[in-house]
């Protein structure tokens, strides 16, 4: 599966592949990618309003 497929489906952008494992864990994992991905936009948006600020 591509990487932006993957971003998608865990930002809720897009339905869940029906063929991928069901298990606790991965479950878990998807939680956790999710949560860094978003903390990551984040950090992303502060930065460019900084930038933005500065100037």
């Amino acid at each position: 599966m591509g990487v932006w497929k993957q971003i998608a489906e865990y930002l809720y952008l897009r339905k869940p592949d029906p063929g991928r494992p069901k298990t606790q864990w991965v479950r878990y994992m998807h939680g956790i990618n999710r949560i860094s991905i978003l903390m990551f936009l984040l950090c992303l948006v502060i930065l460019a309003v900084k930038l933005i600020v500065r100037r």
